[in-house]
C-alpha cells in the first residue's frame, strides 16, 4: 500500500516551470529519497544523467533545442546532486543509483529511452543497461569512461575543502573553487561567467548535506565491478571526447578498455572542448544525439563482431 501512495505521489509532483511545456517532477522513490526530473517536449525520450557535481542547469543548451526539434528530453538528477535530496545514511553507490534512475522513468511511464550521460553519469548509465536492458536504447557518453566508483577528482577535491568550507562559511570559497575548475577544464573558459558559475552552485541550499552526501559517495564501494560486464551490454554506446583539456578528460585506458569490452562502441573526439563539451560545442552535442537516436551506432561506426 504505501508502496501505492508514493508511487501516485511521485507521479502527481510535477511543477510547470518557466516555460510552459517544462515540467519539474519530484520523485519519492523512499522515504526521504526525492529524485528530481525535468521534462520538456514529446517524441522519442532523450534521458540527460549529470555528473555527480552537475545538475539541469549543465544541460540549459542542448535540452530545450532537442525537444523544439521533436524529442521529449529528460534530465534526472541522481540522488545526492542537484535539485534531489541527500539523505542521510542512503546507499550513494553508482548501482544503486542506476537503479533509481530506472525506477524514476518507471515512475514518469518512460519504457525506453536514449541517454546522454556526462562523466561518471555514463558509468550509471552503463549499469543501467545491465540491469534493464529494455529500457536503455543507446548511450551518448560525455567524456565518461566505465568508473567503478564514484570518487572521482571532483569529488575528493570537495572532502578535502570540506573543513575550511565550514571555518569560512563555504559559499564563496565553493563558488570560486567551481569557477576555477569550469574553466581548467575548458578548451575556451570564456563560457564561464558569474551566471554560469551560480546554475552550478545553486542546488547547493545546505553546505553541510552537499558534504555529508558527497562524503558518502566518494566512501562508497560499488558490489559488482563494471568492466567484466560490458560484453554483456546490448545497447549502443558512441562517447563524445573532448581533447581540448586534460583535465578531466577520460583517459586513453578507460576508452581502450570500453572499446574492448562493449560489443557496439565509437569514440569521436571533439578538439574545440574541454570536459564539458555540452557546454562549450553544445551545436555538436545536438547533432551526435540525432545522428545517434535516427540511425544508432551501426549508421556512424563499425560494430565489433
Amino acid at each position: 500500500m504505501l508502496k501505492l501512495l508514493l508511487a501516485l505521489a511521485s507521479v502527481l509532483v510535477g511543477v510547470r516551470a518557466a516555460a510552459d511545456d517544462v515540467v519539474v517532477h519530484r520523485l519519492v522513490l523512499a522515504p526521504g529519497d526525492t529524485v528530481v526530473a525535468t521534462s520538456q517536449g514529446t517524441g522519442p525520450t532523450v534521458v540527460f544523467v549529470p555528473g555527480l557535481l552537475g545538475n539541469s542547469f549543465a544541460f540549459r543548451k542542448v535540452a530545450p533545442a532537442l525537444a523544439d526539434s521533436g524529442y521529449h528530453t529528460l534530465i534526472v538528477e541522481p540522488l545526492g546532486t542537484g535539485n534531489s535530496s541527500r539523505p542521510r545514511g542512503a546507499d550513494y553507490t553508482l548501482e544503486a543509483q542506476a537503479a533509481r534512475i530506472g525506477k524514476s522513468l518507471e515512475l514518469l511511464g518512460v519504457e525506453h529511452a536514449w541517454f546522454v550521460c556526462h562523466s561518471v553519469g555514463a558509468s550509471i548509465c552503463l549499469r543501467l543497461a545491465l540491469q534493464e536492458p529494455a529500457r536503455v536504447l543507446g548511450i551518448v557518453s560525455i567524456n565518461g569512461g566505465p568508473d567503478e566508483r564514484a570518487a572521482t577528482a571532483g569529488l575528493k577535491t570537495a572532502i578535502r575543502l570540506a573543513p575550511l568550507l565550514k571555518l569560512f562559511g563555504g559559499g564563496r570559497i565553493m563558488r570560486g573553487r567551481v569557477r576555477d575548475g569550469l574553466r581548467k577544464s575548458s578548451a575556451d573558459p570564456e563560457w564561464v561567467t558569474d551566471d554560469v558559475v551560480a546554475g552550478y552552485t545553486a542546488p547547493f541550499h545546505s553546505l553541510d548535506a552537499t558534504l555529508r552526501a558527497t562524503q558518502a559517495m566518494s566512501e562508497s564501494v560499488e558490489p559488482d565491478s563494471l568492466v567484466p560486464r560490458l560484453p554483456l551490454i546490448t545497447a549502443e554506446v558512441l562517447m563524445l571526447v573532448g581533447t581540448g583539456s586534460s583535465a578531466g578528460a577520460p583517459r586513453p585506458e578507460a576508452v581502450a578498455t570500453l572499446a574492448a569490452g562493449l560489443p557496439w562502441f565509437r569514440a569521436d573526439t571533439i578538439t574545440a572542448a574541454g570536459q564539458h563539451i555540452h557546454e562549450e560545442q553544445p551545436e555538436q552535442v545536438i547533432a551526435a544525439v540525432r545522428r545517434f537516436v535516427q540511425g544508432g551506432a551501426g549508421a556512424t561506426a563499425e560494430g565489433r563482431d
